[in-house]
């Protein structure tokens, strides 16, 4: 399977200004894969080590802080030779040693000829902590799950990736290749983007296999909860988890801990609900009241939604049977349309440079679904499951910030079209939002 991500890790690979590589996001999302074929075709080998498989490894990390002693144990453990430039050095699982995380920075300082790239299970929880790395001595890269436009590449319609990458204005997409991204895209509703999943559905065409590959991912992220939180956090962290699809489900998507357990405060639940964020299973989305730059300093932090991190995982918690697959466009639909906004979030947290927010005007029941800063521009999104694209909210806010608004972006079930400084987008070209905007912009 083709991972765009890779391309960045090449960018890396070249840069003269390198430091050692963190590979960052939700586990089970391929970073492991990812660190093994980036180093099979662009490295002349790779020297893999994981700190879980091998605990005795720390050893080497906890007795000295000299790289090159470091390096050279390591390459006996290896059982070949360490080459600058020539040989990607991997430190998986690296959360399970603190040293090893600390010693990015004598890598750095004292050896950046060497190509250092790491990842680790929940490793947002452990950087989370400040002492358990150096400060501007690494480079991060999100891994997020799979894109649609990866599902079709791994799904083999290459054809219609192209067509869509050969867009070049904004015009209405060919109903031959509409109907077919629509088809493709109720399908990544059923797999989303957990790469384990889309290899499943790509070998074996079987939805109950998929549906499976599903709850044994949701499964392990609760053993997660028990086995890395605190004890006391674990009801906490199991109740906010599985309250997420009926958070979704009402009409103000706003998140309640009273809707986790009936008496709940927020000081109470709070902290678990950081910790989930932090293990990137969740999208905290801030409201915001007043649309301007940085949206960060307008942070309504009382006020939030809560999204997962992958489509298919939340129709799988939410328990929608794949059978609404072919029931017209009820996937998209379903629970006040909470699959597509997801599944936006999701498409368009690759193409930002940070979490959106969303807005709300504080006096009436008006709500723009998100709100992203691309550039020094500020743009409203809504998010319509199907054609009827009505949108009270997008007017409203229109009417109240015209001259800061530059373009209304409104993803649907409608074909790509310009129309009054709405930019309608078809919910399968969410990938290419950042594009088309920019073809509608310039």
């Amino acid at each position: 399977m083709k991972r765009i991500i890779l391309e960045k890790m090449v960018h890396w690979k070249e840069s003269r200004f390198r430091k050692p590589l963190i590979l960052k996001g939700v586990r089970q999302s391929g970073k492991t894969w990812l660190l093994k074929e980036f180093g099979r075709v662009y490295y002349e080998n790779t020297a893999y080590f994981n700190f879980d498989e091998q605990p005795e490894l720390a050893q080497f990390f906890e007795t000295t802080k000299d790289v090159h002693r470091i390096l050279q144990n390591l390459a006996f453990v290896h059982g070949s030779a360490i080459t600058p430039n020539k040989t990607l050095i991997v430190f998986d699982e690296i959360q399970e040693c603190n040293a090893a995380l600390n010693s990015l920075k004598y890598l750095y300082e004292n050896a950046p000829q060497y190509h250092v790239a790491c990842a680790g299970s929940l490793l947002g929880i452990t950087l989370s902590t400040p002492a358990s790395f150096p400060v501007g001595k690494v480079d991060f890269l999100p891994v997020h799950p799979m894109t649609f436009t990866e599902y079709l590449l791994a799904d083999n319609n290459e054809n219609l990736v192209d067509y869509m990458n050969s867009i070049d204005g904004i015009n209405p997409i060919p109903d031959l290749f509409s109907s077919q991204l629509t088809e493709k895209l109720k399908m990544y509703f059923v797999t989303g983007g957990m790469p384990e999943s889309v290899y499943t559905w790509k070998e074996s065409g079987d939805v109950s296999l998929v549906q499976r590959v599903l709850t044994n991912l949701l499964d392990s992220y609760e053993r997660d909860f028990a086995k890395h939180a605190e004890k006391k956090e674990f009801p906490k962290l199991s109740l906010i988890w599985q309250s997420i699809p009926s958070q979704l489900a009402r009409e103000n998507k706003k998140f309640l801990y009273k809707a986790v357990k009936e008496g709940t405060r927020a000081r109470e639940y709070e902290d678990a609900l950081q910790w989930l964020s932090d293990a990137e299973l969740v999208n905290k989305i801030f409201r915001i009241e007043k649309p301007a730059l940085p949206l960060s300093a307008y942070d309504d932090l009382s006020a939030f939604k809560v999204y997962m991190c992958d489509v298919g995982l939340l129709r799988r918690l939410a328990r929608l049977s794949p059978a609404a697959f072919s029931e017209g466009n009820r996937l998209f639909t379903e629970f006040k349309g909470s699959l597509s906004e997801n599944y936006i979030l999701q498409t368009l947290l690759p193409q930002l440079d940070g979490l959106p927010r969303y807005w709300t005007d504080g006096k009436s029941r008006n709500e723009v679904d998100f709100i992203f800063q691309r550039e020094n521009d500020i743009f409203p999104v809504e998010v319509k499951s199907d054609e009827n694209v009505e949108s009270r909210s997008l007017k409203a806010y229109y009417e109240k910030y015209p001259d800061a608004t530059k373009l209304r972006i409104r993803f649907s079930m409608k074909n790509l079209k310009l129309d009054g400084g709405v930019l309608n987008i078809p919910l399968y070209l969410g990938d290419f939002a950042d594009k088309l905007i920019g073809l509608a912009t310039s």
